[in-house]
């Protein structure tokens, strides 16, 4: 329970990051400052819905995805984490995004990030 927070703290860092210093144009959080934890507070409830899709909605789709994940030989999982961030954006009314290629590459990122994340918390 204690890593799956701290990796919420740390997807939430990856989503400010990302639209604080726009490195992803069509990505965009509207913060809201007067909640319980301030404006970092949006990006941690952004961060906990992207975690619990990612963590009931992801390994059904990439279950039934498979096929097409061995028959593209991965990147088929773009895809999925692409659908994974607009689930994620449907579901909140703070994030916005403008594009599946923004999805795709928000996506790509946030894997990334992910990934790094259970490697450092692993130890």
């Amino acid at each position: 329970m204690i890593r799956f927070a701290l990796k919420v703290v740390l997807l939430a860092a990856v989503f400010y990051a990302l639209t604080r210093f726009d490195v992803l144009p069509g990505l965009d959080v509207v913060p809201n400052p007067a909640g319980p934890l301030g404006e970092f507070g949006t990006y941690l409830w952004i961060a906990l819905i992207f975690g619990i899709v990612n963590a009931i909605v992801g390994p059904v789709l990439r279950l039934l995805s498979l096929p097409f994940v061995l028959l593209t030989l991965g990147l088929f999982l773009l895809i999925i984490n692409a659908a994974l961030l607009g689930l994620t954006a449907a579901l909140t009314d703070r994030m916005t995004i403008d594009g599946i290629g923004t999805a795709v590459i928000g996506g790509l990122i946030l894997a990334v990030a992910g990934w790094v994340a259970d490697q450092l918390l692993d130890r």
